[in-house]
């Protein structure tokens, strides 16, 4: 038997009669070459040439021989494929592996950070209310007006109220608002229809941030809101302008008792040698000013402003050059996760574009006041720039929050 080249295996036969195209030389016989994907004649259709025998060959063995490289060849393959599908299996074990690691060392990366809105409405016990309430001022016209016959509120604080609920989660039906006297908007106290006092939610009541409101621990201001400064109104028969608080030496003033002209602003009217009145509401001042109680009244512009547009003329604004902002905030108390949330509102009604309820609220109330009381700078056309809040969002969740100031 012949050895197999090739890669084919090869099959020899005697063959018992020869015709022409039998071997060359006497005693030498054809050989007939088998595989096991076809058969041919040696020498036809380019098979190999006959050799010569070797012996006579055992009846069978080459069929044999074949038949069994045919299995190995078989068996290797399995072994092959079987090889391949072991790696395979592995590779996957190692990436199922390595994506679970990722996802347990991401989650766990995110989950160590800020909360999200979701965690912080649950912090801020909002998810089982049923009604935001917020205490307001009800005398000051543009600001914040209570209709005696309908009983609802208008002004700039108002819709700075409900930009506020609506992105806590609260709709228009579902916000209470309360009228809050000067003196109880750091205790967050206000009286409901009743006359009894409740405690509110938020306080949106023109309350400025001072150095000692801020110590106060019952006290939790957002980032502000507006930005006003202080002013004097008089009536217009008061004779020439008032440019500085030194021209009020002698004068009588009101201002509001427990407001920041208790501080500072009350501390420069008694230093110029003013006789200074303080009141719990800033309606009781202009009252008496027209009624010639007092000659002067001074407080926050944005405030006065309301009250100079419904004089009809009768009262005068004054700018008297005071450098220093208040700086409207809203107070939730002790609920720093509602804080929180109030000042993503508040940042987002600036980052946003197409965010522009700030915007309408100052058009609609605040601007139509600049006519009646030119040369006052009555607030800031913009909102002042928050702090961007510390709030985990998902990958996939649009940020309208970047840095913008």
């Amino acid at each position: 038997m012949n050895a197999h080249t090739s890669g084919r295996y090869d099959v020899t036969c005697r063959e018992t009669t020869r015709g022409s195209g039998g071997p060359a030389n006497p005693g030498e016989r054809a050989v007939r070459r088998y595989t096991p994907w076809g058969k041919g004649r040696a020498g036809d259709g380019g098979l190999p040439p006959v050799v010569p025998a070797e012996g006579p060959p055992e009846p069978g063995a080459g069929a044999a021989e074949a038949a069994a490289e045919v299995e190995r060849a078989a068996e290797e393959e399995a072994r092959v494929r079987r090889r391949r599908r072991a790696r395979r299996f592995r590779l996957y074990g190692w990436l199922v592996a390595l994506t679970a690691a990722l996802v347990a060392g991401g989650w766990i990366v995110w989950n160590t950070g800020p909360p999200t809105e979701a965690e912080l409405r649950e912090l801020a016990k909002l998810t089982s209310k049923q009604t935001l309430r917020i205490g307001v001022k009800d005398d000051t016209p543009g600001i914040a007006l209570r209709d005696p016959e309908t009983g609802t509120y208008s002004g700039f604080d108002i819709d700075i109220a409900l930009m506020i609920a609506e992105d806590l989660g609260f709709g228009k039906n579902q916000v209470e608002f309360l009228a809050i006297e000067t003196e109880d908007r750091a205790r967050k106290r206000a009286k409901n229809e009743r006359g009894e006092f409740v405690d509110v939610d938020l306080v949106v009541a023109s309350f400025s941030i001072t150095p000692t409101r801020e110590k106060d621990p019952t006290v939790g201001f957002s980032s502000p809101y507006l930005l006003t400064e202080q002013s004097v109104v008089t009536r217009d028969d008061y004779e020439g302008e008032v440019t500085s608080l030194s021209q009020l030496a002698g004068k009588k003033v009101c201002t509001l008792g427990t407001s920041t002209s208790e501080g500072a602003l009350q501390s420069a009217l008694e230093r110029t040698g003013a006789k200074v009145t303080g009141v719990n509401r800033i309606k009781q001042c202009m009252d008496e000013l027209l009624a010639g109680e007092y000659e002067a009244v001074s407080t926050d512009a944005a405030i006065m402003a309301g009250f100079v547009t419904r004089s009809g003329g009768r009262l005068r604004h004054h700018d008297v050059g005071l450098e220093a902002n208040e700086r409207w905030a809203i107070n939730s108390g002790t609920n720093t996760a509602l804080r929180t949330l109030v000042d993503l509102a508040l940042y987002r009604s600036l980052a946003d574009p197409g965010n522009r309820r700030w915007e309408d609220a100052y058009d609609r109330h605040i601007r139509p006041m600049m006519r009646t009381n030119p040369g006052i700078d009555i607030a800031g056309d913009r909102p002042p720039c928050p702090k961007r809040p510390e709030v985990r969002r998902w990958p996939w969740e649009r940020d309208t929050s970047a840095q913008v100031c």
